[in-house]
């Protein structure tokens, strides 16, 4: 990977993402194989006199977890993992893949059950976050698999990774800090509006959200970013939704994903391919079959689905919702195991409309 890709990454998640300063306590996550990029955000946090760890994991472990784990030791909460988000003012999580199908086989029983586990560290960060008291960022580190997961040489990848995150700017910091003051406007003028509905393809949705918070989405949590979203009032979302791209979940592609909802559940379901999966995905907890986010991508420099979500759902000219848990920011209060982004592509014939008026048609905003 080429020295540039590194260092404006490297410089950008800490001088800008996370805002890294003298004395921070930071740690830096990420699978073995991301070595290179930890290194130099390494360096870079170190030059501004912040004292990182770095805490490398192995590419398999997460397959070995699930295949010799006991019930106790999946629902088990780390206290190690649970001091550092307790303790940390900054942490850099650093998602990369050796093998994008290593889970696919694993019941979704476990997965729901390991993430039901992670409840009290993510309050416990949300919480922190809230007071300013703790930053946190997740970025990619291109490999292989992710490469050929979207149908792409390596080289073809990086360099799509490179531009998703406007590194090919002559100053990728000024470029996010444009964005987020366009994206601020675009959530002041949603903020001010109660009834929102989407129109498209098979798709005719209603939802309300008074009282919740549209978030900004600017590169600082995500990188790269570039979305809008809220989290709708749970029992308001009724009307049908057919979605575009496949739901990836761990590894298991869902295609032409149909939901039908009634004061905030799904009342019935279909999908070309994976139906069964899907059936048990919503049927998990008691939160699953509820939408706990509603977003608009706004990233048109993410130009094709990749099957990796930190990108996908940013994609310009897109909206997606997730099934499951809201996030707190937002002021949505469903409670997953889960949560699950599905898109759908509004740049031919999608509307969305606030309290009556349209302000977005055919995948851009007219506001």
């Amino acid at each position: 990977m080429s020295d540039i890709f590194l260092e404006r990454l490297a410089n950008v998640i800490t001088n800008y993402s996370l805002d890294v300063q003298e004395g921070n306590e930071v740690v830096i996550i990420g699978d073995s194989m991301t070595e290179p990029l930890m290194l130099e955000m390494y360096k870079e946090m170190l030059k501004v006199g912040a004292h990182p760890a770095l805490l490398p994991i192995f590419g398999h472990a997460k397959e070995v977890f699930f295949k010799y784990a006991s019930e106790e030791q999946i629902t088990h909460t780390s206290y190690i993992i649970k001091n550092i988000y307790e303790k940390t003012d900054r942490i850099a999580n650093i998602r990369s893949s050796i093998n994008t199908k290593q889970l696919t086989n694993v019941d979704p029983g476990k997965i729901a059950l390991e993430q039901k586990s992670l409840t009290d560290i993510i309050k416990i960060m949300f919480e922190r976050e809230s007071k300013g008291n703790i930053k946190w960022n997740i970025t990619a580190y291109p490999t292989d698999s992710m490469a050929q997961e979207a149908s792409m040489s390596l080289f073809d990848y990086r360099d799509f990774v490179f531009k998703a995150g406007h590194l090919d700017k002559d100053d990728p910091v000024a470029e996010w800090k444009r964005i987020s003051k366009m994206q601020q406007k675009y959530c002041d003028w949603l903020q001010r509006r109660e009834e929102f509905r989407f129109v498209g393809e098979d798709t005719d949705l209603t939802l309300s959200c008074k009282g919740r918070k549209w978030i900004n989405c600017d590169g600082t949590k995500n990188f790269p970013d570039g979305e809008v979203f809220t989290g709708p009032v749970e029992d308001s979302v009724n009307g049908k939704i057919r979605f575009t791209y496949p739901l990836i979940y761990l590894g298991n592609e869902i295609e032409d994903i149909v939901l039908e909802f009634k004061d905030g559940q799904v009342e019935s379901f279909s999908a070309r391919k994976g139906q069964g999966l899907l059936e048990k995905i919503i049927g998990l907890d008691e939160g699953s079959n509820k939408v706990g986010e509603i977003a608009i991508g706004t990233n048109y420099n993410i130009t094709r689905f990749t099957k990796n979500i930190l990108f996908d759902e940013k994609i310009g000219g897109t909206m997606h919702m997730a099934l499951g848990r809201s996030i707190p920011e937002s002021g949505g209060k469903n409670m997953s195991s889960i949560h699950l982004d599905i898109l759908k592509d509004m740049k031919v014939g999608g509307m969305v409309f606030a309290d009556d008026e349209m302000f977005y048609k055919d995948g851009k905003f007219l506001i």
